[in-house]
């Protein structure tokens, strides 16, 4: 039912050693402490006084202020890889609320610091810009103009940051622990998620009903947990929202993706207009491929009868991903290869483990950290694709120091799906039977499909929540009936919902760590696609401009990033363009 060690041969643990040797290390007590006495020196240096400052000293002061950045952000990572490593380890729970704590401590120490620099007289700060060390932190100073309006007194501030700790950060751990402690009963054998939903990606229909049904039985048992999780944060934003004056629920988002609103509406009135065209169509398609008039919701994910549904072992997924990269950019082989030979990735599922995969950047003084819950489908060797596409990213950007190497949402999500299409156009390559290549293609609209329409799907089912949580309460009735009605619009007829089916919203993190998150995954498909029809149109110069894109890391605006390759997201015709791609590749299947 699961992957095996035997069949995926040893998967690698990461290696923390390179942040901290272990929670009671004494490096990281003595960095927690130089931490704090290092934030109460800058408060009383500078409290009061940044006004007073000329240029020279206000670069000091900041460059004070990223040296912190760095040094409490490595005790935070820390603390955040060792928790996901078991979240159900009450020990580990524990070490990670207690740092979590004493870090919210000291920023609010440094919390004056960015609300005094953005009181400074815009005269005044252009006039102290002409100082070098001070015009390298421009791009870092600009985005923390920007959200100057919505910024409170310094008292507010200061209670919103430490009640973060009994509000929306309380009910983030509460989500994680509940989801990392389910269990899912199938044949007797209780499973975690991961391998739970990694059922419904099975050839035997039989064997994904099974998993669909428990999953739908242990979400229906704890949706009113789930429920009251998701009032509760939405509530609490909309508190944030008002009180910072912010009018509509996603500008939050926007604001700190660095993104229009009416760019991400045309992103979303783009992808809506076309779910017809391409996720309606497509179902219909695949529901007669499999002898169906309608495809069951577990049938989504099915793999075509001329798929590849072994496992892919560890060795081979790292060679296939590694190949691609270094076909595209010797350079970005090699970087992606460190995560391998250094440890820097966790790749096996474990009971405890947190779901899901990421790429954590830590800090740029270390190097990041990838997530993986690795099974051995070949969609599993797209995600490692995926996260080390964001690993390279963040090794670039990290030489634009603590305060500028993080990039927005919405291009932090470019990499990854690059990485994910080189990785995908080698393995098409090399496929010469009509049957596996015509199975390859389909698995790739399904991932495009997955990662446009259903997450502006889920923007859309976040938007009718927030927007119904304004008016009182939910039950658990009225957010499935929400889910189900964006679920029927995205997916269209072909797809048929199973009893259940309205309670698994409660399973994405996305809702609950980061509000709004998910229409970036979008933004990046489709700006890949645009980005990768270059590439073939004339790959000279392109790996140069596509190594500087990537190195800005978050000192640039969308439009300056896009420029260099004649792209503009501001262009309505833009997200089509990248929408025709998934449709011509739908196209080419219909002719097969």
């Amino acid at each position: 039912m699961t992957a095996t060690a035997k069949t995926l041969g040893p998967l690698p643990e990461w290696n923390l050693a390179d942040l901290y040797a272990a929670p009671d290390d004494p490096a990281f007590a003595a960095d927690m402490k130089r931490g704090e006495e290092l934030a109460r020196a800058f408060a009383e240096t500078y409290r009061g006084k940044l006004a007073s400052l000329p240029g020279e000293g206000l670069a000091a002061a900041l460059k004070d202020y990223e040296a912190l950045s760095d040094l409490l952000g490595r005790t935070g990572s820390y603390a955040q890889l060792y928790y996901v490593g078991d979240t159900t380890d009450s020990q580990r729970g524990k070490f990670y609320g207690d740092v979590s704590a004493r870090l919210t401590e000291i920023s609010t120490l440094l919390l004056f610091f960015e609300l005094e620099l953005n009181r400074i007289d815009d005269a005044q700060l252009a006039e102290a810009m002409k100082v070098p060390a001070l015009a390298h932190y421009k791009p870092w100073i600009d985005n923390l103009r920007m959200e100057k309006p919505y910024q409170l007194d310094d008292k507010l501030e200061e209670l919103f940051l430490e009640k973060s700790q009994t509000s929306s950060s309380a009910f983030n751990r509460l989500f994680d622990e509940t989801m990392a402690g389910l269990r899912f009963e199938v044949d007797g054998e209780k499973l975690t998620l991961e391998p739970t939903l990694n059922m419904m990606q099975s050839p035997d229909e039989a064997v994904r009903r099974k998993g669909a049904e428990a999953l739908a039985k242990t979400f229906g048992e704890n949706v009113k947990l789930f429920t009251l999780i998701t009032n509760t944060l939405a509530k609490d934003k909309e508190i944030s929202d008002r009180w910072r004056g912010f009018k509509d629920i996603s500008d939050a988002r926007h604001l700190s993706n660095r993104v229009e609103p009416e760019v991400v509406a045309a992103l979303v009135e783009s992808v809506r207009r076309n779910y017809e065209r391409i996720s309606h169509r497509y179902y219909r398609m695949k529901a007669k491929w499999l002898g169906k008039e309608k495809l069951m919701h577990w049938d989504r994910n099915a793999p075509l009868p001329a798929e590849d549904t072994r496992e892919v072992p560890w060795a081979e997924a790292q060679e296939m991903v590694l190949s691609a990269y270094g076909q595209f950019a010797p350079e970005m082989a090699s970087i992606a290869r460190s995560f391998f030979d250094r440890r820097w990735i966790d790749a096996p599922s474990r009971p405890g483990k947190a779901p899901g995969a990421f790429a954590h950047p830590t800090v740029p003084s270390a190097h990041p950290y990838v997530l993986l819950n690795y099974l051995g489908k070949t969609r599993d060797v797209m995600t490692l694709a995926h996260e080390l596409g964001h690993g390279v990213h963040q090794v670039l950007a990290a030489k634009q120091g603590a305060l500028m190497a993080s990039t927005p949402l919405t291009l932090a999500e470019t990499a990854s799906v690059f990485g994910e299409m080189l990785t995908f156009q080698a393995m098409l390559a090399k496929t010469t039977d009509p049957k596996k290549r015509k199975a390859l293609l389909a698995s790739k609209v399904e991932d495009m499909i997955n990662t446009v329409v259903r997450q502006i799907a889920f923007y859309t089912f976040e938007r009718k929540v927030h927007e119904a949580r304004k008016e009182g309460e939910l039950t658990p009735d009225q957010i499935n009936a929400i889910w189900m009605s964006v679920q029927h619009e995205s997916l269209g007829d072909a797809i048929e919902f199973g009893p259940g089916y309205e309670t698994f919203w409660t399973y994405i993190p996305h809702f609950i760590h980061s509000p709004f998150y998910v229409y970036a995954y979008a933004f990046g498909d489709c700006l890949v696609n645009s980005l990768y029809a270059r590439y073939r149109e004339s790959a000279e110069g392109f790996q140069q401009k596509y190594f500087e894109m990537l190195k800005a890391g978050g000192t640039k605006h969308h439009s300056d990033l896009l420029r260099p390759f004649g792209l503009d997201a501001a262009d309505p015709k833009f997200w089509d363009k990248g929408l025709s791609v998934i449709s011509g590749m739908i196209d080419e299947l219909e002719k097969m």
